[in-house]
């Protein structure tokens, strides 16, 4: 009797953009659209079969992306150009893969990610066209006293102080890798790439900077809350997910490299 070897599943890398205002975050939940949910009902009526996209980590509602990865697993035998064009012609107009391509099996959206980059505008001015995308901050900041405490966010740190409290994280310490503050026009850009990133930890780091600009922190307050005795009481606000963007995901060169700014996209 001749056996037919069985087509082995294969690992499929999607690189994501999308427009987080209209979303409930990543993750599929019970209530509100999810970016997971619609790229699993378009993924599903192009391949016929059921499939389930896992990302690189969990954005929240109102947060955008332009380099957010995902991967599948199938059976089909589309080709990744065929499902490129294909998932994009079923994506709501607010979602689109910029890249489709094989992977090894053994690759993970998430565990396979050796960081993260992510970018957080603040506007000083009223911006009809980018209100989704910034938070609007009409008092003076200084940027020098924030630029100063930015860099005392180096190496491997301890971010008690800027997390959700609930539910509490295996461990309170990531690396960073880069972090800066710098001026564009009229907006305040705040960047930071690190290995991992804890719970609204970029939103409340955001928060907290914005009470150094105002002059109601110093310098060197905010450097003690990165001390593990501080706590998430001692930290600032945590500012409005709209004015967040993952930029890209780090992967090795094996798995493709970056997502989203890699190809010289900007936000």
């Amino acid at each position: 009797m001749t056996v037919v070897p069985v087509q082995a599943a294969r690992t499929l890398r999607l690189d994501l953009e999308y427009d987080g205002s209209g979303f409930v975050g990543w993750q599929s939940q019970a209530h509100g659209r999810t970016v997971q949910g619609e790229l699993q009902r378009a993924l599903r009526r192009l391949l016929q079969e059921e499939v389930t996209p896992v990302g690189s980590g969990r954005t929240d509602a109102g947060t955008h992306a332009l380099g957010q990865v995902a991967h599948i697993h199938t059976d089909s035998l589309l080709s990744p150009e065929r499902i490129l064009a294909g998932v994009n012609a079923l994506l709501p107009p607010d979602v689109a893969a910029s890249a489709v391509r094989a992977v090894d099996g053994d690759f993970h959206a998430r565990y396979s990610a050796l960081g993260k980059r992510y970018r957080y505008r603040i506007s000083s001015a009223r911006t009809p066209l980018d209100r989704h995308r910034v938070w609007p901050v009409f008092r003076p900041l200084d940027q020098g006293a924030m630029a100063a405490a930015t860099e005392h966010l180096r190496g491997i740190l301890n971010f008690r102080a800027f997390c959700k409290a609930l539910p509490p994280p295996d461990h309170f310490e990531c690396r960073i890798d880069t972090a800066l503050c710098l001026r564009e026009g009229r907006e305040l850009l705040f960047e930071i790439e690190a290995n991992r990133f804890l719970r609204h930890m970029v939103r409340i780091l955001v928060g907290t900077l914005v009470q150094v600009g105002l002059g109601r922190m110093s310098t060197e307050t905010f450097r003690q809350l990165l001390s593990p005795a501080a706590d998430r009481g001692h930290g600032g606000q945590t500012a409005p997910a709209r004015g967040l963007c993952l930029l890209y995901v780090n992967y090795d060169e094996s798995c493709g490299g970056r997502s989203g700014m890699a190809a010289g996209k900007r936000p």
